[in-house]
């Protein structure tokens, strides 16, 4: 619960700093919003590592092949830092841009989960052969 009192509370402090900056020093305010987005990176760094840690001892408990856990991990990454990306070019004005790495985003995860999709087909032929 603290983590997130930290990364709102960086994020408050960025982002009023930034809009009192963007009047009189424009270039300032952006540097200051790269660095407030550096910080909450940093506290997001540290919980992941931590849940990476879960979700090796979930598939050690359920033996859930680690490649498809690992597809998945990816394709929530490449939503999160997608709309992150998307998020930070929205800010800066950059909305066409940000609509483009949004599209990137979803075709990636199309593509990521293509494996996944495979195997569920798999598995279903093979439910339908024993009928």
């Amino acid at each position: 619960m603290s983590e997130i009192l930290k990364i709102i509370g960086v994020g408050f402090i960025t982002a009023i700093t930034a809009v009192l900056l963007k009047e009189c020093k424009p270039e300032l305010s952006f540097a200051v919003t790269v660095t407030g987005i550096i910080i909450i990176l940093m506290f997001l760094m540290e919980m992941l590592q931590n849940t990476m840690g879960i979700f090796a001892m979930i598939t050690e408990m359920t033996g859930i092949e680690n490649g498809l856990l690992k597809v998945l991990l990816k394709i929530v990454g490449v939503g999160y830092l997608t709309e992150f990306g998307a998020g930070i070019l929205n800010d800066f004005g950059s909305h066409s841009v940000a609509d483009k790495v949004t599209l990137g985003g979803k075709i990636t995860i199309v593509l990521l989960a293509m494996p996944v999709m495979e195997s569920l087909l798999t598995l279903i032929k093979g439910f339908l052969e024993l009928l």
